[in-house]
């Protein structure tokens, strides 16, 4: 992992992944991540693909 690339400090001295890293990843780990670039969040849940029948 690269400091700026993968990760930051944030004000609070707390490791933040970046997006970049996070889809590098291959995965949303439903943590509600800062920076997730899958749309989870706490209050929103990601877009569930409908089943085509």
């Amino acid at each position: 992992m690269t400091e700026g690339e993968d990760f930051y400090f944030n004000e609070h001295g707390l490791m933040v992944l970046t997006a970049k890293y996070l889809l590098k990843r291959g995965y949303c780990c439903k943590n509600a991540c800062k920076n997730c670039p899958y749309g989870f969040n706490k209050d929103r849940k990601p877009v569930e693909k409908q089943k085509q029948v």
